[in-house]
């Protein structure tokens, strides 16, 4: 077992590289929505958004410095949400935690993957992040999170500072696209909005072939949450980090689970593939924020067994 602080590090820098994608591909549909669509409510749907994101309005309106009563505009958001280092669901700030855990655990990252990461923190303290602009600066930080995740995937070997960096990458894949789904459903909610979402997941084109070009809600819903296929969904995360956690432990008990992070996970997948889709997408922003809290036990689960009793970092749920 090589050190928790190393184990640590490696589990961080997966999720917050995959935060910091995920928030911008977040706020990139939610951008494009208000943009489309005239008739939308900017400050409901930018509440809306903040708590999706985690943050309750009383919170927000503290670190935006406004009145809670006060109309909350896009700019409000996403500086709160893209470019304040002070905000903690930012994704300056998730860049530059994702370097702070790569620098403790420098001595066994490959010099590119230190690098790639180093390089894509300094652009916050230079500001070339703060002149980026939507759209832009959303497909930098994907371009860049694809970058460090391919730097990882070619030069680590595939032990268990690997298996760490996946297993945190994929608890974050699953809890950010399910906030995703959320926004989704509490917004609008229909077929163009559902497109948008699969867009922001790089998911159209593998839905559009999955099911033959019949867009509707339900199966782009279901396409997300449930295809064991495409990386970016639910089910898919959950069972990639399953098996992380059988990699870490080759010897585990032949009946049950011993693991709770493990009996966490594997409970909510098979919860979500069995279960019937009209229960699922009943109310899917219950639905999410439940998925959201296991990913937050399961955190807590896996920081007590490996981390040396370090207290897990977590999100917020949808609705406290």
């Amino acid at each position: 077992m090589m050190l928790s602080r190393i184990a640590e590090s490696m589990f961080w820098i997966g999720r917050y590289v995959e935060r910091a994608e995920d928030t911008a591909r977040i706020l990139d549909v939610q951008t494009q929505l208000l943009l489309e669509d005239a008739g939308v409510d900017e400050s409901q749907t930018c509440r809306d958004l903040l708590l999706i994101m985690g943050l309750e309005p009383d919170d927000a309106a503290v670190q935006l410095g406004v009145a809670l009563s006060a109309k909350v505009d896009i700019d409000q958001v996403l500086r709160l949400l893209a470019y304040d280092m002070s905000s903690p669901t930012s994704i300056a700030a998730a860049i530059a935690a994702a370097r702070e855990s790569a620098r403790r655990a420098r001595e066994i990252l490959s010099v590119p993957l230190w690098e790639v990461i180093n390089t894509t923190y300094l652009s916050i303290p230079s500001g070339r992040f703060d002149g980026l602009r939507p759209p832009y600066v959303f497909q930098w930080v994907r371009e860049r999170a694809a970058l460090i995740n391919g730097t990882a995937d070619a030069t680590m070997t595939r032990d268990e500072g690997w298996h760490f960096l996946m297993l945190g990458r994929c608890l974050e894949r699953a809890d950010m696209t399910s906030r995703l789904i959320a926004a989704t459903s509490l917004s609008s909610g229909s077929v163009a909005q559902w497109a948008s979402t699969l867009r922001a997941c790089g998911a159209y084109e593998a839905f559009l072939r999955t099911y033959r070009g019949m867009e509707t809600e339900r199966a782009a819903a279901e396409f997300l949450l449930l295809d064991r296929l495409f990386p970016r969904s639910v089910v898919f995360a959950l069972n990639r980090a399953e098996q992380c956690l059988d990699e870490m432990e080759p010897g585990s008990a032949r009946a049950g689970f011993q693991d709770e992070a493990h009996r966490l996970i594997g409970r909510t997948r098979a919860e979500l593939e069995y279960r019937s889709l009209a229960d699922v997408v009943a109310d899917l922003p219950e639905e999410m924020e439940m998925l959201q809290r296991t990913c937050a036990a399961a955190t807590a689960a896996i920081s007590r067994k490996y981390f040396a009793g370090a207290e897990a970092v977590s999100w917020k749920g949808v609705r406290q």
